[in-house]
């Protein structure tokens, strides 16, 4: 078992001997948090973005969150992950790629199967084609809990599988079997982290394919009553983008040879009801504003290639990468709701 300040030490190291990394996606959600936590180490950060879902206001953020000083150290390439020369030079002065880039919902990739293929498996393939013919020292990419499909055990285990329940979901299950190849007959490094519901500061509350946190939070900060899909039982385990920073990070310096191409879960091993998220999210909201938060949600179908529960056992990332969530669910929220209320303007 890996001691409990093993990230503190990690994070020490890394700004006694900074590396070069390369982030993509690096102006989405996930990939703009990554960007501010490495230039905030000290690391030299190149962030590759198409903004198809990107945003470059995420990046500005960023660069006044980082400083002046921090900021030189970031250089972002437009490009299309698509496209195999465009991925080549991006890697070519890469230590260490963080793989973020992904059409990432479920239901836009019921919408548009096609676009899904060709960026969450040609592009990865791509991307894995530039990394094997470069010097890039490891690969950390973004699966995701779809891929256990409709297997209904909980909490989900890693050697778990399960039939894929959309686009999405096929594509992320796609590859990882494609890590696994190139491990085998490449040699290339990987590590892949199945993400469980991440949300946090400059999640996009906006569009048919928001994620729930900001679609919750940005209605009743409107006043109005939050869509829930189903009978509010659905269950998932919401996961704070922190901790998600902390096991990229984790994963790519690891050397430990048991830990290397593998697979885990990062979440934070808890399960919480949609019904019960959005009271929780309306006790924080009502305690920073005077404006009635609504106590009742709307109700609607349940959508298609949702899966009902989800639940992860984090137990192997624990041992393995030494990784240990620092932000529950009611931390995270409060963090994220001050975001909310200190960046965006209520109608």
């Amino acid at each position: 078992m890996i001691e409990d300040n093993h990230y503190q030490r990690v994070r020490e190291q890394l700004q006694a001997r900074p590396e070069r990394w390369l982030i993509t996606g690096a102006a989405g959600f996930i990939g703009s948090n990554l960007v501010l936590a490495l230039l905030q180490l000290g690391q030299s950060v190149t962030g590759i973005d198409n903004f198809l879902t990107g945003r470059r206001e995420n990046l500005t953020q960023v660069a006044a969150l980082a400083g002046a000083e921090n900021w030189r150290n970031f250089r972002l390439l437009e490009g299309d992950i698509r496209i195999p020369s465009f991925c080549l030079a991006a890697c070519r002065d890469a230590d260490y790629v963080l793989h973020q880039a992904a059409l990432g919902s479920v239901t836009r990739s019921l919408h548009e199967p096609q676009t899904c293929f060709q960026i969450n498996v040609s592009g990865f393939i791509n991307m894995l084609e530039a990394i094997r013919q470069t010097q890039v020292k490891k690969l950390v990419y973004a699966s995701s809990s779809a891929t256990y499909g409709d297997h209904a055990e909980l909490p989900k285990r890693e050697t778990a599988s399960g039939n894929a329940l959309s686009p999405y979901a096929l594509s992320k299950q796609i590859d990882e079997q494609y890590a696994r190849l190139y491990q085998r007959c490449y040699g290339l490094r990987s590590i892949g982290l199945r993400y469980f519901n991440v949300y946090g500061p400059r999640q996009d509350p906006s569009g048919a394919y928001a994620a729930v946190i900001p679609c919750f939070i940005e209605a009743l900060r409107q006043g109005q009553a939050p869509i829930i899909f189903g009978d509010g039982e659905t269950s998932r385990d919401f996961c704070f983008v922190e901790n998600v920073v902390q096991a990229n990070l984790l994963a790519a310096v690891c050397e430990r040879a048991d830990a290397c191409d593998q697979i885990y879960n990062i979440a934070v091993g808890q399960r919480t009801p949609l019904r019960e998220l959005h009271s929780l999210l309306a006790e924080l909201l009502a305690s920073h504003t005077a404006r009635a938060i609504p106590l009742q949600a709307q109700f609607r179908d349940f959508r298609a290639g949702d899966v009902k529960h989800s639940h992860a056992d984090i137990s192997k990332a624990a041992q393995l990468l030494g990784y240990q969530p620092t932000h529950d669910l009611r931390r995270g929220l409060q963090q994220t709701v001050n975001w909310y209320l200190s960046n965006r303007q209520a109608a």
